[in-house]
This record gives C-alpha cells, structure tokens and sequence, in this order.
C-alpha cells in the first residue's frame, strides 16, 4: 500500500502541485519552480494519499501522537486528514495561528495542546524549515513533545540550523531530488 500511495503521490504532485516559472516562496526566496500543495490535501483522493502516508510513516516509527497539527494555512488539510483516517484512539488536531488571535483569548494554537501531550507537526512545504519551527516553538512552549515532523515535501534548499537541530524526526514524504527522479515528464 505505502508503495502504491508513494507512486500515486508522485503522480500527483507532478500533475497538479509543480509548477516551473518566476516565484518567491514564502521565506522569500526566489525559484523558478514552486509546489502548491493545496491542489491535493484539498483534494479527497489526495488528502486520503497524503494520510496513508504519514500514518504508514508514524507506525513504522512507533510515533502514536496526542495529536497532530502544525501552523496555518498549510498543515491544516493534511492534519485533518491524518487524524480522520487514524485508527482509535485518533488524534487530536491543532492549529498554530501565524498570529495570535487580536480578539478574545489571544491564542496561538487552536485546539487542545499541553504539557505531556506527545504530538507529530505537519507540514506542507518545507524550504528553510521557519514556518515549521513557529509550530514547534509553540507547541513545545505549552509543554507538549514533539515525536516526528512530516512534510509533503522537502524542497532540499538548506533548513535553517535550528530546523536541524530536529532532523532527526524530520521525514518528508517526498524529496525534490527524489521527485525530479521519478516524475513522468
């Protein structure tokens, strides 16, 4: 099944989230080509790809998270999918807000994190690893253990030292190198 789901990623990435040209990406780089991951977690075949993966990724780690999530806009889909194609108990979903909210409580994270809580960070698209870190300085702020990162894919461009200090429990789906490897085109 990973294998298949693996293949189908790739398939899908290439069809529907690569894209060559003139971009700035959000740490402001500059590319000539870019992934828009939104085209498949928002997708019901894709989010159900994306999750098989990652929950075949978490078992074959022993990771059994509390919960799952990572910061806004891009973790949220996959977080979501993850959790509702887990096996019970499922786990939470949180949200790392890129602010915190101007109203109200004030919070970063929506959804229920705290201290104990073991949780796996989600991400898209990882190119320097910052929006990552945002998700796990926050969430390692409120107490909770981060077990695994996974991405959609890892753009290969260099992360950021403090990024690295997790690359240990760093595993993206897809690598660049790995993708240019095996597209169809």
């Amino acid at each position: 099944m990973a294998s298949a789901d693996k293949e189908r990623l790739i398939q899908l990435v290439d069809e529907r989230a690569y894209r060559e040209g003139d971009f700035t990406l959000a740490s402001g780089r500059k590319s000539n080509f870019y992934f828009d991951s939104k085209p498949i977690v928002l997708d019901g075949e894709g989010a159900r790809v994306v999750a098989r993966l990652i929950l075949a990724g978490m078992a074959e780690r022993g990771l059994r998270p509390d919960a799952v999530g990572g910061t806004e806009l891009g973790a949220v889909p996959i977080a979501c999918a993850v959790s509702a194609h887990a096996a019970e108990p499922a786990p939470r979903v949180f949200i790392v807000r890129k602010q915190p909210k101007q109203h109200g409580t004030g919070k970063v994270i929506e959804g229920a994190v705290g201290r104990g809580d073991r949780v796996v960070v989600v991400e898209d698209v990882v190119t320097t690893g910052e929006s990552t870190l945002k998700a796990l300085r926050a969430v390692e702020a409120e107490g909770a253990q981060v077990l695994g990162i996974f991405a959609l894919m890892d753009r290969e461009e260099g992360h950021l030292a403090e990024f690295d200090a997790y690359q240990d429990r760093f595993f993206p789906l897809l690598t660049l190198s790995e993708f240019r490897r095996q597209r169809r085109r």
